[in-house]
């Protein structure tokens, strides 16, 4: 039995940086999107999930192969072989960070909310101390993931995203054997079709945005390096892709199922992923809640790490092209980040202003991301023969598409919000 737990732990290792890429993707509200999905519409936009997932694993091919092959990461490399790259690379900087804060303040309330809740199902008395309950959970979590960081040692936050996936997609997949929706109508949604609602074509394009993340592929190139690879890896790279997409689809349409099994079929849509415990206990009872509020809980604590990271690391990339976890900017910006995210517990909600700044930010940041990687690894002369071939291309193309149609849909949401 040991050596079976030995042979899963290798396994897992061998594809680290693909635990950063789900930890970036796969957060609360990649699982709310999933839930409101699953309960409003069925299995319906499957298909969509599935083609951002492509998407997804082309671009982590991309990074990781230029990565790989010139040695540079992506930042450093489009500040130093793009014109106006600096310039790029500075606002793509300010646009991830504003996304990626604004993700942590709602992760770290919903996560904390989400511990209170398993509390209630077994500590009913502490419900008239949500406020401060949720506070101290919130305070308590954020304070022992910044300890964490501050020993600045990346086979450590490795094992720990490895650990925070793993109870994530077992608990969701738990889930989905609780509920067992019918099989039929999961394969369904791989025939394409959008939801007849209006907007309906806006919502599809916006699902593709919570699957393909700018930070995911951005951060890439350091993971990489981090993990010690070198040019003669780039088989396990192209495997470790494919691994994070295949593992982002199963868990992710999973959600949708549960939601799909335990919600669309008895005609309750939700619209918070808190909204599941009034809805799935009757259902499936008080321990199938717990298992898939553990799986929720392990999403925020999975995202919550790398998002931390991410300014400090794309600092230290566009200046010197160097995974940086140690140094003390890194400790004082990650520092800054956890008082950030402290925003939903202590004031109760999230800011508006801040949540409209970040959907003006994220307008240019995806397909600026797509567009620089296309451009660096179709050059010859930083390429070679592993510059790319005509599928890649075709890859590329179409996730510049969607990335488009994900900056049309937040230009919308913002005009109707002014």
């Amino acid at each position: 039995m040991p050596s079976i737990f030995r042979h899963i732990s290798r396994m897992l290792s061998a594809i680290g940086p693909a635990f950063f890429a789900i930890g970036y993707t796969i957060g609360t509200g990649s699982v709310t999107t999933m839930v409101v999905a699953g309960s409003s519409f069925g299995m319906q936009l499957l298909w969509v999930l599935l083609l951002s997932c492509l998407g997804s694993w082309v671009l982590m091919e991309a990074y990781g192969r230029y990565a790989l092959v010139t040695g540079e990461t992506a930042l450093y490399a489009f500040r130093k072989h793009l014109r106006g790259g600096w310039l790029l690379s500075l606002l793509i900087i300010v646009g991830i960070s504003f996304g990626q804060l604004n993700s942590l303040i709602g992760i770290l309330g919903i996560s904390a909310n989400a511990i209170f809740e398993l509390m209630a199902l077994y500590v009913p008395s502490i419900k008239g101390f949500e406020y401060q309950a949720v506070l101290v959970i919130a305070v308590f979590i954020i304070g022992l993931m910044y300890g964490i960081l501050l020993l600045g040692k990346y086979t450590l936050f490795e094992r720990i995203l490895i650990f925070f996936v793993s109870l994530m997609g077992l608990s969701f997949f738990l889930s989905l054997f609780i509920v067992h929706p019918r099989l039929e109508d999961i394969a369904s949604g791989l025939i394409p079709s959008i939801p007849q609602v209006e907007n309906g074509k806006m919502l599809t394009a916006a699902f593709v945005g919570t699957t393909m993340a700018a930070a995911t592929f951005v951060s890439r190139p350091l993971f990489i390096q981090g993990k010690g690879w070198v040019k003669e890896d780039l088989p396990r790279q192209f495997r470790d892709a494919l691994s994070a997409a295949i593992l982002i689809f199963c868990i992710s349409g999973s959600i949708m199922a549960v939601a799909m099994g335990a919600l669309y079929y008895r005609g309750l849509p939700v619209t918070r992923v808190l909204d599941m415990v009034q809805a799935l206990e009757p259902f499936a009872g008080r321990y199938a809640v717990a298992i898939f509020f553990t799986g929720t809980l392990a999403a925020g604590l999975s995202s919550i790490f790398p998002i931390l990271m991410i300014t400090p690391l794309m600092i230290a990339d566009y200046e010197k092209g160097q995974l940086d976890t140690t140094s003390t900017r890194f400790k004082i910006l990650t520092g800054i980040a956890c008082l950030i995210g402290l925003t939903v517990p202590i004031l109760g909600s999230n800011p508006i202003r801040a949540q409209i700044l970040t959907q003006v930010f994220n307008i240019f940041v995806l397909p600026a991301v797509v567009a620089g990687m296309a451009i660096l690894i179709n050059r010859s002369e930083l390429m070679g023969r592993h510059r790319a071939g005509i599928l890649m291309n075709i890859g590329l193309a179409l996730a510049f598409v969607f990335s488009c149609l994900i900056s049309w849909t937040g230009a919308v949401a913002i005009w109707e919000k002014l």
